[in-house]
């Protein structure tokens, strides 16, 4: 199966989530596609709110989420031209889904997706100026 068709699936699984509605079978699914060990991380980075939604003032929203070594951008909905659909500033992504490829995604893309679709994300508003100085800190973090 390619990995175009397997981005598919995740989302097709993904698109069966609904708010209050997150079945074993749903975790079933997800558990043949990521190990054990990643899904229940993301599952723990939700249970611990860890997964925010900033609204943005001009309407679009971005996605963090608190990392054990501090905040990272997650890019759930990258362009459907993309090999891979979203991104993550973590450099478990970098190294596990883009150099080495063994695997599909991190633990805090997977969690923001499940989030997303549980309606079970931090939702905050935020302002130009918060925004550019949320960016700027975690561009700091991922060049040092």
């Amino acid at each position: 199966m390619s990995t175009i068709n397997i981005y598919s699936v995740i989302r097709s699984i993904l698109d069966s989530i609904e708010p209050g509605n997150f079945s074993d079978e749903t975790i079933e699914k997800l558990g043949v596609l990521f190990s054990e060990q990643l899904l229940l991380a993301a599952l723990d980075l939700i249970d611990r709110d860890c997964v925010i939604k900033y609204i943005l003032p001009w309407g679009s929203s971005h996605f963090g989420v608190l990392g054990l070594t501090g905040p990272y951008s997650v890019f759930p909905n990258l362009h459907h031209s993309c090999p891979i659909p979203f991104f993550c500033t973590c450099p478990a992504f970098s190294y596990a889904v883009l150099i080495s490829q063994s695997q599909l995604t991190c633990k805090h893309v997977l969690a923001t997706l499940i989030a997303e679709r549980l309606s079970k994300c931090v939702v905050r508003n935020t302002d130009s100026d918060e925004f550019i100085s949320l960016v700027s800190q975690q561009n700091l973090q991922v060049n040092t």
